[in-house]
């Protein structure tokens, strides 16, 4: 049964994602409202500001580069309110901006500057040793790599805002929406290691739109303000603390990560109104003592995605501090929202991820069929959000969207007779450590690296502690090695530090005789997920299933 938004469709306008944001007649706030504010350095960007700097950077690349439509800058920073700057200026100048998580390894990064082609690289001067020997290893010039932030007092590398054009003759490429880039992020999809997702300037004007639509008429410039500390690498991240403030007006404190104190302050001194989190962040407020030492009074809502959060947890929130807490589901490829609850609508029911945003349509499929409404399925979505397809992979993007445009999720749920979703489970074999996303594939083949491991597979098992789910690798060791916690404890080091902190095994380790796979040799994961279900039901010992 195919499901369409309740809500009126959206019209997305014909021009590039630059137009929409800096040259719209109908923005209601003026230009020299703030919009981005700094929490760690106390810099503040206006409207004015953002779009000028923006303007500059975009032909200084253009002039000093010569920089072509299409190019891509590959972003490997925390979080920070110039990134608004160089992302927006790079679109300015007709290119795509690619980020990158700012933990990655050495290798992890020069694998992804080669994957996605970069022409150039910015940084910041805590990372600027890892970029430096990632951009060598990937074959880009080091004249490309500049960073935002603290200057370099070496003096090696440009800071982007010395990026200035050389010349008052400057044009802006032509842009088709539909069919040109603004966003190059990576994500695991349905399987597999990570790939591209190709976002156009039209996917991201109309989920801006669609995202705005849902809360029409309950937020304010004038009176709101949020707090963000989620990744400006992640699409959630990239969506409500870069895209969303821009086009609405409402300012927000930027933090370059999370800290529990720091975000209880930042909301009780500047009286923030509104606050983008996820599930683990969601239980510290239900429950750490911590939290009673703040006035949080000025919250009027939290919105909650990534991961579904427990109704137990919503409950205790509200209970605790009086400030209704609403979901929402995405997805990279969706850039990213797909449905979201909406204010009025936070409880009833409680524990949803909402209903459709505007102009999407979905449905639930099993086997190739379609389910009816109430019973499990894979969502398969559709609509003008949906991304343009992976990356040079034909093949994948080819095994996601059929031939009428639906795109399959990889997630398992089902919609209740108003059409609310709820997401149970997933067909996909992605991980989500705390918001990142883990692809069990990429572990596994590192695993596969070291002389203990004959086979290998790894899952991720709930936490219901740190409401999150951790990765877990089930061994197989060759003959020469005696398994147990030592020979443990020597993979886990191994493996950590080749990795991003969020790829930890956090899960532990397990070791078996053998991988269940199928006939043709496909990993069941299925299986180890039951198996590692059953065993925290019966509390079984560690070191074996």
């Amino acid at each position: 049964m195919v499901i369409k938004s309740s809500h009126p469709p959206i019209t997305v306008p014909t021009g590039d994602l630059w137009s929409f944001l800096f040259q719209s007649k109908v923005r209601e706030y003026p230009d020299s409202h703030v919009i981005y504010s700094d929490s760690s350095t106390q810099k503040q960007y206006t409207f004015e500001d953002v779009r000028d700097n923006a303007e500059q950077f975009g032909q200084g690349i253009q002039q000093q580069w010569q920089w072509q439509k299409g190019d891509v800058m590959a972003l490997f920073v925390h979080n920070s309110a110039d990134v608004a700057v160089v992302t927006f200026g790079t679109h300015w100048a007709g290119g795509v901006v690619c980020p990158f998580n700012n933990l990655y390894t050495v290798g992890e990064l020069a694998a992804q500057l080669r994957s996605c082609e970069a022409k150039a690289l910015t940084t910041h001067m805590a990372n600027i040793e890892v970029a430096r020997e990632a951009a060598l290893i990937a074959g880009l010039p080091l004249s490309r790599v500049i960073i935002l932030g603290e200057q370099d007092p070496k003096s090696q590398f440009r800071h982007f805002s010395n990026l200035q054009r050389t010349s008052s003759i400057s044009t802006r490429p032509v842009i088709d929406p539909k069919e040109d880039l603004a966003f190059l992020v990576y994500s695991s999809g349905t399987t597999g290691l990570p790939k591209g997702v190709m976002l156009t300037h039209e996917n991201i004007i109309a989920n801006i739109l669609q995202s705005a639509t849902v809360d029409e008429g309950f937020t304010s410039w004038q009176t709101d303000r949020t707090i963000g500390f989620l990744p400006m690498y992640h699409i959630y991240g990239i969506a409500v603390l870069l895209l969303g403030p821009i086009y609405r007006g409402i300012t927000i404190y930027i933090m370059q990560r999370f800290e529990l104190g720091t975000f209880c302050q930042l909301i009780q001194e500047n009286k923030i109104t509104l606050a983008y989190i996820v599930p683990p962040v969601a239980l510290a407020l239900a429950k750490h003592p911590l939290v009673d030492r703040y006035n949080l009074s000025s919250l009027r809502m939290m919105h909650s995605s990534a991961a579904p959060t427990s109704v137990d947890i919503i409950e205790s929130i509200h209970k605790r501090l009086g400030v209704p807490l609403k979901q929402g589901y995405g997805l990279s490829e969706a850039s990213p929202g797909v449905s979201s609850q909406t204010w009025i609508g936070w409880n009833s029911p409680i524990g949803a991820s909402g209903q459709l945003v505007p102009s999407m349509s979905m449905k639930f499929m099993d086997n190739g069929e379609e389910v009816t409404q109430g019973e499990e399925g894979e969502l398969w979505i559709k609509g003008p959000n949906l991304f343009k397809g992976y990356y040079n992979n034909p093949k994948a993007t080819a095994e996601s969207i059929d031939l009428k445009g639906w795109y399959r999720t990889g997630d398992v749920g089902y919609a209740d007779e108003n059409n609310n979703i709820y997401i149970t489970d997933r067909v996909k074999e992605l991980i989500k450590y705390n918001g990142f996303q883990v692809a069990p594939a990429q572990l596994e083949g590192l695993l596969l690296g070291h002389p203990a491991v004959d086979d290998v597979a790894v899952i991720g098992v709930y936490s219901a502690e740190r409401a999150t789910e951790l990765p877990r690798a089930y061994i197989v060791a060759a003959k020469a090695y005696t398994t147990g916690d030592e020979l443990a404890k020597e993979i886990t080091g191994w493996l950590h530090a080749k990795v991003a902190p969020y790829k930890k095994l956090r899960g532990g380790i397990r070791f078996v005789d053998t991988i269940p796979k199928s006939n043709a040799g496909k990993l069941l994961r299925r299986i180890l997920v039951e198996q590692a279900r059953a065993e925290a039901s019966q509390k079984t010992p560690k070191t074996k299933l």
